[in-house]
Formats: C-alpha cells, structure tokens, sequence
C-alpha cells in the first residue's frame, strides 16, 4: 500500500458506510461538495417504461426506500431533485448506491465534475489536468479550481469544481482506479458502476457512465478544448504509475490535435433524433422552455454529433435565463456546424455568447466573442456590438 492518504485510518467512516448501504433497497443522497453531508428532504424519483413514476422522500440520513426489482432494473431511471441544487437524472441499477446533488453554480465559464460508483474498488480518484495544473487528492488546488471532496471508501463522491475555465486551454478529465494502480488488467474499474456527472450553472449537461467488460485501470472520460468544446472520451486504459504520474498518462489528449473518438459510444438514430429536434422546435415555439431543452437534450443523446439540435439547445437556454448552459451548448454548435450554413450557425452562436457575457458585464469576453462572429460572416449588427463593447476596454 502506498504511503499517503491511504496511512490514514478510515476504519470508522468505513463502516459507517458500510451501513449505510447495506439495505439494497435504499439509495442515499450526499451534497457533491460537502464531505459526508447528507441531504434530507430530496425528491427521488423512479422511471420506468410503461409504468407509473414511484417517488420518495430522503429522510435526515440522505436515505429513501424503494422496491429492490424496480432499483435493480437497467430499464429505470433516477430523478433526484431539491431546490437550490442541480436536477440529477441516471440510468439504473441503482441498487445500494449513493448520488450527490451539486449546489447551483453561479459562473458562466464555471463547472463541476461528480465521480460516483459502488462498493468496490473502495478508491476511486478524480484527476483533471491543464496547463501547469494537476488537480487530485494529493494536490487539491489549482488555478481556479479546487478538489471539493475526496472519497476513500467506495460510492464517492469525488468532486472537483472549476470556478472559471479559460479560454485557449485544453483541460482533460479522467478516474484512476487507485485501489488496483498495480493491476493495469483488472476488470475492477470496468464493474465500480462508475458515473461521472457535469454541471455547469443550474444544469446536469453530461453524464458518463464506465466502459463495461473491458480491463484497465484508467479511465479517460472527457476533454474541453480550448475553444471551450466538449469532447467525449470514454476510454479504458491500462497503466501502473503512481498517482502524480497519472497526468503522464493523459499528456497526448492535452493537444487539441489529437484527434479523439469516443468508445462505447451508443448507435447514433439520425431518424428520431430529428423528430426529437423537431418536436423541441415545437415546444420552444409554444413558450414551453423546459420541455423544449429536455427534447433538444434527448436529440442530442441520439445523435451526440447534432450541431442543429445544440445550437436550438442554446437558444432555449438563453431564452431561459441560463446563461452558461447556453455558452456550453453554442460552443458546441460552433465546433460541429458543417454544410452550406456552417459559417452563418457559427457566427449567430459567437454573436449570442457575446450578448451573453455582454450582459453578465463581462466585455472583453464579449468583444472576443463579436469579433469571431464577424471573422465568420460579415453583419452590420456583429460591427456595431463591437464598437459598443470597445469602448469599454
């Protein structure tokens, strides 16, 4: 065992969480930021196809009961809800384990990753890396972004926040499977019901689930470029380096000229994710905002390479009020426009994440964001907001 963290004693937290999950038929609640905490009176909800939603309550101790076959089943989904914390939805099993809710974030360039997973491995470790930055356990702060709570006793959570992620550099996530650090074949990491979860302002905008039956000890799940992209990941990997080497591991993905190509990557249905589009167009139109961001999200499950779906997404979220998650979702149109319309979709989605830093007072951000749309197509409209953040450099 390696001389560290791991010294330390946890045989007490050990069972206390032991306990705690020892009924199966119960899922427990924990704050994503606060070690231990638990959050009492959270709305849980169980979804399944063609069958009534069952709902419960989480008592003092974060925990809820439900029926073991409905937890158990892959076909259900968990909807977990509190005011003042970002919704949480998640494909089941869900026997036994714990979820974390994240308080609503607040900066429009802002994020937070949450790490959740089962009994076994007991030592799963949060590792994110940029430029002169290497945030986990034994290094908990950086640039801008802190290791919020680190978990040694299996379930997690393990959390890292991001106050502000800046633009031009490259960050890359990824879990080291520290239990089994000298087993580069183990299956441990690939059976841990890993989940990753992505936050950004009042939204769960990503969720990533480990690759099943594959060995490796290292799991790279996503990198944001530096023009602020989201690219999935999602790869096993086998190393035997201790934890500080781990950023090694990851150097190649930190060029963004490294081309990436998710595993595992669900069959893209181009057919429904359009009549899903089409529909969220609907609801958008029809003032239905929430119903509109949640149809354009499914869209977008269905075909992750929809550019017309994320750019419908950031203007729901705009019209919405929720500034980052628009910010997010025209990035992601900007990097996926291709075809006739590519250069008109990329500049309307630059001249709307300037509007938004515009009014969130943020102008140089906002003058950076103008004068890209005006590189991609000239606009009378795009010269204007350019001189009228100008002057306020």
């Amino acid at each position: 065992m390696v001389v560290g963290k791991r010294a330390f004693s946890f045989f007490l937290a050990f069972i206390a969480a032991t306990a705690a999950h020892a009924g199966n038929s119960q899922v427990q609640v924990l704050s994503a930021t606060i070690k231990d905490q638990k959050i009492g009176g959270a709305s849980i909800i169980l979804q399944k196809n063609g069958t009534q939603s069952v709902n419960a309550t989480t008592d003092a101790q974060g925990t809820a009961s439900f029926d073991a076959g409905l937890l158990g089943d892959s076909n259900s989904l968990i909807i977990i809800k509190k005011d003042g914390y970002s919704n949480l939805v998640a494909k089941c099993p869900c026997t036994g384990l714990t979820y974390a809710l994240s308080p609503v974030m607040q900066n429009l360039d802002g994020l937070r990753v949450v790490l959740t997973w089962g009994d076994t491995p007991k030592d799963l470790d949060s590792h994110i890396a940029y430029p002169g930055n290497h945030i986990y356990w034994r290094n908990r702060r950086g640039q801008d972004a802190n290791l919020d709570v680190d978990d040694t006793n299996g379930f997690g959570p393990e959390t890292v926040t991001l106050q502000f992620k800046y633009q031009g550099e490259t960050y890359v996530y990824a879990v080291h499977d520290y239990t089994d650090q000298n087993q580069p074949a183990t299956h441990a990491l690939s059976t841990s019901q890993a989940k990753v979860f992505v936050y950004i302002g009042e939204s769960l905008v990503r969720t990533y689930y480990v690759p099943q039956n594959q060995p490796g000890n290292l799991w790279t799940v996503f990198r944001i470029t530096g023009d602020g992209e989201f690219q999935d990941i999602n790869t096993l990997s086998g190393v035997q380096v201790d934890p500080e080497h781990v950023l090694d591991s990851l150097t190649g993905f930190g060029n963004d000229q490294t081309h990436v190509v998710a595993a595992n990557q669900a069959p893209v249905d181009v057919t429904h994710a359009r009549a899903l589009n089409q529909s969220g167009e609907k609801a958008y139109h029809a003032g239905q905002l929430d119903q509109a961001i949640t149809l354009y999200g499914q869209a977008i499950e269905q075909d992750p390479n929809y550019g017309q779906a994320y750019s419908n997404l950031g203007l729901a979220y705009q019209k919405a009020g929720r500034s980052a998650e628009a910010i997010w979702a025209n990035r992601k149109a900007i990097a996926l426009a291709s075809g006739a319309t590519a250069a008109t979709v990329r500049a309307s989605s630059y001249y709307n994440i300037g509007r938004m830093y515009e009014d969130a007072g943020q102008s140089a951000n906002a003058l950076e964001s103008y004068q890209a749309a005006k590189r991609e197509k000239a606009n009378p409209v795009y010269d204007t907001a350019i001189e009228r953040v100008g002057g306020h450099q």
